[in-house]
């Protein structure tokens, strides 16, 4: 078992930040050719002025008509967004890794925090799965994909809470953690993930189409 652990912090992360980093480049100049093969004028009206001023109006709760709409889906939504960043990125247990590694460190959660924005992403996973499948619309054009992507979510934060509380056994836990965390990385070019990639420059390209052509805001 600590064999396998090994590996799977060991070579597996460095083949799961490769697919990552060259997935998401791949997939980026795919979506750059795709416009300019079958939309070239979108790159003509660009405006950094009216992307920006989207872009910024849509990060803002409830600036946005389409958040006022829905506030429930609207708080879950950024919870959701800023601790399934914030948690594994300032997680100490994270960050010593980084430093034993790469002689990098810098501010780390504590305990507390660190398992309050743990569970608050598990009960926004919840939420959503409950909100698709209560909703018969979401229910029809939702695919296995859409279930994919939660699972993959769930099962790294799941297995880190339990693993760190010792509620099962550690080692399996903590393999499995490593696991489903890489999974979740190599998916995101390839998945519904991808819209961490490419929310803002859509963002940013229907902003300039809204203020640059229509003279019109789209929030």
């Amino acid at each position: 078992m600590t064999n396998i652990y090994a590996f799977v912090s060991g070579p597996l992360v460095w083949v799961a930040f490769g697919v990552f980093l060259f997935g998401s480049l791949g997939k980026l100049a795919r979506q750059i050719a795709l416009a300019r093969r079958k939309d070239p004028e979108v790159l003509l009206y660009f405006d950094w002025r009216f992307a920006l001023r989207s872009i910024l109006a849509w990060l803002l709760p409830f600036k946005a008509r389409s958040w006022r709409m829905d506030p429930s889906f609207t708080v879950a939504t950024f919870l959701f967004h800023i601790f399934l960043l914030a948690a594994p990125i300032f997680l100490s247990a994270h960050v010593i890794l980084l430093e034993q590694a790469w002689g990098v460190s810098y501010w780390t959660l504590s305990d507390w925090a660190a398992d309050s924005m743990t569970l608050i992403v598990l009960v926004c996973c919840l939420f959503f799965a409950v909100r698709r499948w209560r909703n018969p619309t979401r229910r029809f054009v939702g695919s296995f994909q859409d279930w994919l992507v939660l699972i993959l979510v769930v099962l790294p934060f799941l297995t880190g809470f339990l693993a760190y509380h010792q509620i099962g056994p550690y080692l399996p836990l903590i393999i499995l953690h490593v696991l489903t965390g890489e999974a979740l990385l190599m998916a995101l070019p390839f998945t519904r993930f991808a819209h961490v990639l490419l929310a803002l420059p859509m963002r940013g390209y229907i902003g300039s189409e809204f203020g640059g052509v229509r003279k019109a805001k789209d929030w």
